[in-house]
């Protein structure tokens, strides 16, 4: 193989590594974010139904890295500091709706942190791979040029590395697209999933206010 070939090779298996680690470590964080949503809902959902928000709150210091713990405590507390403040509970409710639609935005890019690297490596690794094929034609027809003819010896190495350049250069590419496709999916119901929750919590801090719930 020659050494633009190797080059070129090389790349090709750096980003299917680059691939690997990012569908990883994204599997990995879709996982455990399941894991620690359903606690948290199933742990907060009683002292909801209490009204015990202060409960709530501290339950939701103990998921720091949970973007649906910090999303609720995010929200009571804009909620709680905005309540008593020309406009009262209306004016509150606004605030903590468009607060929390800013914090959805961030924690919606971070759950697609290197999502970008993937769909990248996706859409370049069959040109990187077509380079290679090319290069490969090229050391075919160097093989010709120095043996004098055209007989299989002198093209069977160029063709060899062309074939398995392109074939790691797709499948590079088919395992990101592939991957990527069906994280996104995971991010785009967790995103919707996410702003549910926070569609209740302001009904549920609207109400208990109205209600004269214990929202303290």
């Amino acid at each position: 193989m020659s050494l633009l070939s190797r080059l070129v090779a090389i790349s090709l298996l750096g980003m299917g590594v680059a691939s690997f680690a990012v569908i990883i470590e994204r599997a990995w964080v879709l996982r455990r974010t399941d894991r620690e949503s359903m606690e948290f809902a199933s742990k907060s959902r009683s002292q909801f139904a209490d009204g015990d928000i202060a409960g709530v709150l501290e339950l939701a210091r103990r998921f720091t890295r949970n973007p649906l713990a910090r999303l609720t405590a995010i929200g009571v507390q804009t909620f709680q500091a905005n309540e008593r403040k020309d406009g009262g509970p209306t004016a509150a409710a606004e605030l903590t709706r468009r607060e929390l639609a800013r914090k959805l935005e961030l924690y919606s890019a971070e759950g697609r942190r290197g999502m970008g690297m993937l769909a990248s490596i996706g859409s370049t690794a069959p040109f990187i791979g077509l380079f290679g094929t090319v290069i490969g034609i090229i050391v075919a027809f160097q093989g010709i040029a120095s043996a004098g003819g055209g007989g299989i010896a002198a093209v069977s190495a160029g063709i060899a590395e062309a074939l398995i350049v392109t074939a790691v250069g797709l499948i590079v590419a088919i395992t990101s697209v592939l991957f990527f496709n069906y994280l996104s999916g995971r991010f785009d119901r967790l995103d919707m999933q996410m702003q549910h929750a926070a569609g209740e919590l302001i009904d549920y801090l609207e109400g208990a206010h109205g209600h004269g719930g214990r929202d303290r």
